[in-house]
């Protein structure tokens, strides 16, 4: 019998330990979430202009050949790098954001960054929902905008002020009533 009582005590303390352990697991699951939510949502911005600034007027020509614009006519404004590799995952949401908030395509402009002879597998799909406009590293649009980051998303207010920026379309606010 005394054999029985110290088996299931020590069954108990080790059912106990083991439930320590794991609640030391799970805390430590939590911070590593918070620091890997920090590194990949960093707190720099992805565009230089702060709320309420205008880009600066530039004129750009859109892949298929038309004039893109006026700034003033934009609503939003999408940079895609050719050398990114999160930029193909963002574009799925970017379409899904302009489709869902019924914003028209002459109001949309998808920048894409990169060398001219690599045109990245995405282009069609940008096309179906932005006028697209190509360029390179540091091109005119890039630094009206003052890109610092890829992919970087910035909508624009009625009056062609910055209204928010971000790394991820569905983390924009709803756009103003404006078609």
């Amino acid at each position: 019998m005394a054999v029985l009582v110290a088996a299931v005590a020590i069954v108990g303390v080790l059912c106990l330990l083991d439930l320590l352990l794991t609640f030391g697991v799970i805390r430590r699951l939590r911070e590593h979430t918070e620091m890997i939510t920090r590194i990949s949502v960093p707190d720099v911005p992805v565009i230089g202009l702060a709320q309420g600034d205008s880009p600066a007027e530039v004129a750009a020509s859109t892949t298929d050949g038309a004039v893109a614009g006026p700034m003033a006519a934009l609503r939003l404004v999408a940079f895609f790098s050719t050398s990114c590799s999160i930029c193909p995952e963002r574009v799925a949401p970017f379409v899904e954001y302009v489709t869902e908030h019924q914003i028209a395509k002459e109001n949309v402009l998808a920048v894409v960054v990169g060398p001219p002879d690599q045109p990245p597998a995405y282009l069609d799909r940008l096309a179906a929902a932005a006028q697209v406009s190509a360029e390179a590293d540091n091109g005119a649009l890039s630094t009206a905008f003052k890109v610092v980051g890829y992919p970087a998303f910035c909508l624009l207010s009625a009056d062609g002020t910055v209204r928010a920026t971000g790394y991820d379309p569905a983390m924009l606010p709803e756009p103003a009533a404006v078609r």
